[in-house]
């Protein structure tokens, strides 16, 4: 028995959420204020939560806060046409033929034996009748709100937001149902359902257990904290209670019995003088007051404040505040989780609900990547221990985590993830990867996707956060990009690059492979800086060069030729990139004649990639520029760098060719082609070679090519 879905409305940011959960542990990743903890409190209120303080007005999403304000100030609506508005939480369980229906069936809306969904609903709402009176209330309200503007001119009248904030709660109640799903459709019908509160009392406490460790810990390695040692007496106090256990417990009272007996003794002594005193002057006659301290050790409240944690340092102990952060936030997680499912076993004569499920708010606090990798690794194959209990009465443990860890996103189970992310100002909206998948493989890039998922795991998860993103081919672009960012930064003072939350990912000649995921995850914008690629072929000939070379089927053999985009035979481009992404046209011309406006696409309903200057997405490639138009970044940055590669050193490039290139019986072209041995050592030069104004200035002896500005300046405006 599992929750599959969980749907919520109009709470904070989730207005009309739905989420599909895993059946041990879903990774719920998304960029900041995108719902994640709106997520675990709304089901802690519904579930944990009492009804007077369950929701403020501050929970309502802004659009039904608006939705609401219409509704009191307008007529009201005929009752047969109103359906009761507020916030909402519903969650779809599936179970099967091996599970203990007898906590479910209470709740169960039909005995189809082929519907395996049961799907509660928990609401804090307005019901018809509580809109008659919230409305009377409010014209009452208005109407004080006018006198006291008469009394006083400069009074500032409150609005009905003023009103819903001190007054809702007067009107809204919770109430909890079971509602029919129809197998069929796979949907909810609202409209039938089973009243839980009504006429008798069904708790669904037996049916689904819910229980949280929030982001927001305690730890802290300050000499007078004792947090790890505190967790102790918890584990102690939860703990399911064995027959080895309570032989081992029984010993431990015996030995404070004993103890008990030999302090009583020192106590005589040590208290005697204020034991006499109160003797002689503790009543109105000597002996009306006679006294006895003793001692009265008790096993869990000498855990609770004398249980410490050391740590091990090679052959000696020291105290929990001397280890690191990370380290007590990790063991801190691991006591709470311990605690935590401690708490969904309960005591010997209770059962355990159908359904425990764990929210664990944001791991990665204080603790660095390292620590992250071993954390997900580990919690995995915990969770899927479950909830043993000696009895053997044992349940499965079902689990969520929020993160913004790339570094936690890179070692899970890619299908686990649920991606969150807005929708408009007041919304947000909940992926899974596997409908991702689904999108590769309905096109038949099932290989494109397996390249994805790897390259994204193993390299660059952080794409999942970010803002914004830059697709480049190599290592020159990677190691000198942040320096040309660098460089446009200095020239402004506002909405500078690498201020902002911007990825740079290095994908070869195969960005077209992430096209969906960059759809997928909606950034902001996305830079694919790549090359023109500039080519045309020619016969392959004999030995003798004239006869043309011939294939078996008698046509003849071409070869490619690399050249400049100004080469008067140039006719294709060769890159996969520009091919994909504009219309699968290979025509030069067509690039080269391309204004900075028609390089900025989108996606059409069709989801095809097109034209249009309010795209989310620019390719940047070779444009002329100071009368040369190049091939690659390479002769693009020596064309317009000419002095400063032949006045300072680079031993990455052949001196041979850079002689020629000085002597100007090459061009840039030949010289990016013929002198670079190894890309890298190159990009570290120029680096090495660059130099810093008096203002503090940085690289400013040497320029940016202009196909690179442009993109950069278009990625920094929002």
């Amino acid at each position: 028995m599992k929750i599959k879905k969980i749907k919520i409305e109009n709470y904070r940011l989730l207005k009309q959420f739905s989420i599909d959960l895993e059946e041990i542990m879903s990774l719920v990743i998304g960029k900041n204020n995108t719902g994640k903890t709106s997520l675990l409190t709304v089901i802690n209120s519904f579930l944990n939560g009492s009804d007077k303080s369950r929701f403020s007005f501050d929970d309502f999403n802004i659009d039904f806060k608006n939705e609401l304000r219409t509704l009191i100030e307008e007529d009201i609506p005929q009752q047969e046409n109103y359906k009761s508005v507020g916030i909402k939480l519903k969650l779809f369980i599936e179970y099967n033929e091996d599970d203990n229906l007898a906590n479910l069936s209470r709740v169960m809306m039909d005995l189809d034996p082929e519907n395996k969904f049961v799907v509660l609903g928990f609401e804090y709402h307005l019901t018809y009748d509580s809109l008659e009176r919230i409305k009377h209330k409010y014209a009452e309200f208005q109407a004080k709100e006018v006198v006291k503007l008469g009394e006083d001119e400069n009074y500032r009248q409150r609005d009905i937001f003023y009103f819903l904030k001190v007054y809702q709660g007067d009107f809204f109640k919770s109430s909890r149902k079971s509602i029919e799903y129809n197998r069929i459709d796979e949907i909810e019908n609202d409209d039938n359902f089973i009243d839980l509160d009504s006429p008798e009392k069904i708790s669904t406490k037996d049916i689904i257990s819910f229980k949280f460790i929030s982001a927001k810990r305690s730890v802290t390695n300050k000499e007078n904290d004792k947090a790890l040692s505190g967790q102790t007496s918890e584990i102690y106090n939860e703990t399911e209670k064995t027959d080895e256990q309570n032989e081992k417990i029984e010993q431990f009272k015996e030995e404070l019995i004993s103890t008990d007996y030999t302090l009583s003794e020192i106590y005589e002594t040590l208290f005697e003088d204020v034991i006499e005193q109160v003797r002689l002057f503790g009543g109105i006659k000597s002996d009306d007051s006679t006294i006895k301290i003793e001692s009265s050790l008790q096993h869990r409240e000498l855990l609770s404040g004398n249980t410490t944690v050391m740590y091990k340092h090679n052959d000696t102990t020291l105290p929990e505040y001397n280890n690191g952060l990370g380290y007590m936030n990790l063991i801190s997680m691991i006591f709470q989780i311990e605690i935590l499912i401690q708490e969904f076993k309960k005591s010997k004569d209770e059962k355990p609900a159908d359904i425990n499920l764990l929210f664990i708010e944001e791991p990665e606090a204080h603790t660095h990547p390292q620590m992250q990798y071993v954390f997900i690794k580990n919690i995995k194959s915990l969770l899927k221990r479950g909830i043993v209990r000696e009895d053997g009465d044992n349940r499965e443990l079902q689990a969520a985590i929020t993160t913004h860890s790339s570094h936690i996103v890179a070692e899970s189970v890619f299908d686990d993830i649920k991606y969150l992310k807005k929708d408009g100002e007041n919304s947000v909206i909940s992926k899974n990867l596997k409908s991702l998948e689904k999108e590769y493989t309905d096109n038949g890039e099932e290989e494109n996707y397996r390249f994805l998922k790897q390259y994204l795991t193993l390299n660059r998860s952080e794409l999942f956060f970010a803002d914004k993103a830059i697709l480049i081919e190599g290592d020159t672009e990677r190691l000198l990009l942040p320096a040309m960012m660098k460089k446009i930064d200095q020239d402004c003072t506002t909405n500078q690059l690498l201020s902002q939350n911007i990825s740079i990912i290095e994908v070869g000649a195969h960005s077209q492979i992430f096209e969906k995921f960059i759809d997928f995850i909606d950034l902001k914008k996305c830079l694919i800086i790549t090359d023109i690629d500039s080519n045309y072929d020619e016969l392959k000939l004999e030995d003798d060069g004239v006869t043309a070379k011939k294939h078996a089927n008698g046509n003849d053999k071409m070869k490619t030729i690399k050249c400049t985009p100004s080469n008067p035979n140039a006719n294709y481009t060769s890159n996969n990139s520009l091919i994909f992404f504009h219309e699968k046209t290979k025509n030069l011309n067509y690039f080269k004649n391309l204004s900075f406006d028609w390089k900025i696409l989108r996606k059409n309903r069709k989801k095809e990639w097109v034209s249009n200057r309010k795209g989310k997405l620019l390719l940047a490639y070779q444009i002329e520029e100071d009368g040369y138009h190049a091939r690659s970044f390479e002769d693009a940055f020596f064309k317009i760098n000419r002095d400063f590669i032949l006045n300072n050193t680079f031993p990455s490039l052949t001196s041979k060719w850079v002689k020629k290139y000085r002597n100007n019986e090459i061009d840039e072209f030949i010289l990016a082609e013929k002198a670079i041995e190894k890309k890298p050592p190159f990009a570290i030069e120029v680096l090495l070679n660059s130099e810093m104004s008096p203002e503090g200035n940085q690289f400013i002896n040497w320029n940016t090519p202009l196909y690179i500005s442009e993109g950069l300046l278009w990625l920094q405006k929002d």
